[in-house]
């Protein structure tokens, strides 16, 4: 086995500044360089090793390495090595006897980045040194490998033309070879609502995700090719094996276009897996389970083939704009080893104000290879264990298969952001995150007592002078009958060397979604923030997901409009800590942040400086242009033009006339899910006509998840443009970057 150690750079690190640890310093935009990130984690079947992606910067700081490391759980204190060295590896999986594992490696084919394919490890005493064998070879790669319970086969998903003979002749269309007028064409012609996706770009229409059957190696060496099992239009979503290797179980959609439908539905489906050496023909698809009306993700089969678990959200009465994600359990029936559902599905947890399967936003967790928590059942069928979020934390939970009990497993206060256990139960690792930690991982025991294992980021972090938020419960003062009860949960981080009795500048942070929250979970932006000498303030105003369904549906039809009084009354409170100077705040926010940082700067005139963050300024050019174009309602009613008056009344565009605040706009050049121009490049143009200090900073590639996982460079000088907008308004900081002309002797402070 190599005996590289995963955290080998990190330690030559650490002696290196041993002598400065005792001295702590104040964290740094850059120190995100330095960061690694454990992701897809995954138990070999005895409990004896886990193995797990570990994601770090490229050396050229221009995009992100990940490799697999294998960590020994019976040797107390053991160290994490290295198993394979990427630089693009990800997705392991162990063979159902421990004794090899499949990887997806993407390499480079001429200087380019290939398709990613499949790659098997030896895992036996001594094997684990020799090379990986590649088991693939797909035109588009594959992803989402999965080890057939008896171990003689794999499947994988790849895309794949939907239509062989018509691919042929739309690639004929495209190429005209006639002589001087030799051309492929580069030509879009695109013929639905949805024709590009954010991260990915424009979407290709003639392919779908097909499932492959990859075989293993012969004692001699050769290989049969892979078999593909699905085909057709429509595409597989998720997919699993049953217990006994015989078939296969998936979700999809069948239908060409689905954003017509009012609710998102999916089938399920099973497919009888093939036997012998010849390759099947015709394979047939049993509807496993007619419309189900909802959305059935993260299916997962009981060990006895009678159940099948998974989550979805009831589909309610009425419109609404978030619905709750409940754990769902259907019994299955096999007549001549036939299977069929064997009644309709029990929502488990519909009483229950856990968000099933959910989390918390941080900015940290793995950019890539990060994989997903996964639904998981004990080994006598009785439980499932399950992630949720509950009021700004992430908890890992088993629920009764039967009575939807659910029985908590880890503390609150911070994030679960995946796990993984042993075939028999008898071991249970999570993956942890809180607020001046990443992500490590933890044995877990049924008494909420958690053991580190790893410490990944500890020699860098031991550096560092990073303290837990202050967590204030606000009391609403606008409509509170609404959420009888409910207090504002509103985060405070603190200035490192925060004394009591100092009135500092303050930034209130606003995050997206609408649905989504802030928790108990690493954010390398609040912490430098405060780091520079700011009180930030991140609270969680109704709309906010883990406190129930009705906090968050509240906002239905009026958003923004009472949650900005609730992030009001977040920012009265903190000053009536005296913590800090009501004269020097600011305000920013992404996404659905960043679309109420426009919304706060058009309602009042309190804060000295605002970055808004892929923002929406006009819904209804949103609703023309963004990715995501489902004609469903959610926070108005489905089409501007049948309902022109509320898109008016809740777009900051109408209400622009107000701002006095200067604005900065970060947007991302290829973010289709909030496009610039419904967003800060409307409002850059308007605040220029009314002589407003304005300055848009456009980031080039990048998406909609420029924080989370853009390229390391860009990360950082995003943090560090906000941060250099907020000091020259509110540390009067010489910021000459964002002048139109070279401005002398205005008073501001030159940086040393």
């Amino acid at each position: 086995m190599r005996r590289l150690l995963c955290s080998a750079v990190v330690f030559v690190f650490a002696v290196f500044t041993v002598a400065s640890v005792a001295q702590k310093r104040a964290i740094t935009e850059k120190d995100l360089f330095s960061f690694k990130w454990i992701g897809d984690t995954q138990m070999s079947p005895d409990g004896s090793t886990v193995a797990y992606v570990l994601a770090t910067v490229a050396a050229d700081r221009s995009g992100y390495e990940t490799r697999i490391c294998l960590l020994d759980l019976t040797k107390q204190g053991a160290e994490p090595v290295e198993l394979t060295s990427g630089p693009h590896d990800t997705s392991p999986r162990w063979s159902p006897d421990g004794k090899q594992l499949v990887f997806v490696r993407s390499a480079e084919k001429e200087g380019k980045p290939a398709p990613p394919q499949l790659y098997l490890q030896p895992m036996e005493k001594g094997a684990a040194d020799t090379n990986p064998v590649r088991l693939t070879d797909l035109p588009k790669g594959v992803s989402n490998p999965s080890w057939s319970p008896d171990g003689k086969a794999i499947v994988v998903v790849s895309s794949t033309p939907k239509d062989q003979e018509e691919a042929k002749l739309e690639a004929a269309k495209k190429a005209r070879a006639t002589g001087d007028d030799a051309h492929v064409s580069d030509v879009r012609i695109i013929t639905r609502n949805n024709y590009r996706l954010n991260g990915a770009g424009y979407t290709d229409a003639s392919v779908a995700p097909q499932l492959y059957l990859v075989h293993l190696l012969k004692a001699d060496g050769t290989q049969d090719a892979p078999w593909q099992l699905t085909g057709g239009r429509f595409g597989v979503e998720e997919y699993q094996w049953s217990p006994k290797s015989d078939w296969i179980f998936y979700t999809s959609v069948q239908e060409e276009e689905p954003y017509y439908d009012a609710e998102d539905h999916n089938t399920l489906y099973a497919i009888e897996a093939p036997t012998g050496a010849e390759h099947p023909k015709g394979l047939a698809d049993t509807k496993f389970a007619d419309d189900l009306k909802i959305s059935a993700r993260g299916i997962a089969i009981s060990h006895d083939g009678k159940r099948i678990a998974f989550h979805a959200q009831e589909h309610p009465a009425k419109p609404v704009s978030h619905k709750q994600t409940d754990l769902w359990v259907m019994d299955l029936k096999w007549d001549g080893g036939k299977p069929s559902a064997g009644g309709e599905p029990k929502n488990l947890t519909s009483k229950l104000s856990y968000e099933m399967g959910g989390t918390v936003g941080g900015d940290n967790v793995a950019p890539r290879g990060a994989g997903r928590a996964a639904l998981s059942w004990s080994p006598d069928d009785s439980s499932l264990t399950d992630v949720v979020a509950k009021r700004g934390s992430a908890l890992l939970v088993t629920v009764d298969a039967a009575s939807g009990e659910v029985g908590e497993l880890t503390q609150e206060k911070q994030a679960v952001l995946g796990f993984t256990e042993a075939a028999d139960g008898s071991r249970l690792v999570a993956l942890i995150s809180n607020p001046i930690m990443i992500g490590e991982l933890y044995s877990i025991t049924g008494t909420k007592a958690q053991t580190q294992l790893t410490h990944v980021n500890d020699a860098l972090f031991s550096q560092l002078d990073l303290k837990m938020p202050e967590d204030l419960q606000v009391v609403p003062t606008s409509h509170p009958e609404d959420i009888k009860g409910e207090t504002i949960d509103t985060f405070v981080q603190l200035p490192p060397d925060f004394q009591d009795g100092t009135k500092y500048p303050m930034i209130l942070n606003i995050h997206g979604g609408p649905h989504s929250a802030y928790g108990w979970v690493f954010d390398h932006e609040m912490l430098w923030m405060a780091a520079r000498g700011y009180v930030v303030v991140y609270p969680n105003p109704r709309g906010s997901t883990s406190y129930g369904e009705n906090f968050a549906n509240i906002i239905q039809d009026n958003y923004p409009n009472d949650d900005f009084h609730d992030l009001m009354d977040s920012v009265d409170a903190v000053e009536k800590k005296g913590w800090v100077d009501p004269e020097r705040e600011g305000v920013t926010g992404g996404s659905g942040g960043g679309l109420m940082t426009d919304w706060t700067v058009t309602q009042t005139n309190r804060f000295k400086a605002a970055v808004a963050q892929r923002d929406i300024v006009d819904w209804a050019g949103w609703w023309y242009t963004a990715d995501i174009g489902e004609f469903r309602q959610y926070w108005m009613k489905p089409a501007p033009f049948d309902n022109l008056q509320a898109y008016h009344d809740r777009s900051p565009l109408t209400y622009v006339n107000n701002i006095k605040t200067p604005m900065m706009f970060i947007l991302g050049d290829a973010d289709y899910r909030t496009p610039p121009t419904s967003g800060g490049e409307i409002f850059f143009r308007a605040l220029k006509y009314k002589k407003i200090p304005t300055v848009m900073v456009r980031f080039p590639r990048e998406s909609h998840e420029l924080s989370r996982s853009g390229e390391p460079w860009h990360r950082v000088e995003r943090l560090e443009n906000i941060m250099n907008w907020m000091d020259k308004f509110l540390m009067n900081e010489c910021e000459p970057q964002y002048d139109v002309a070279p401005v002398k002797d205005v008073g501001c402070k030159v940086h040393p």
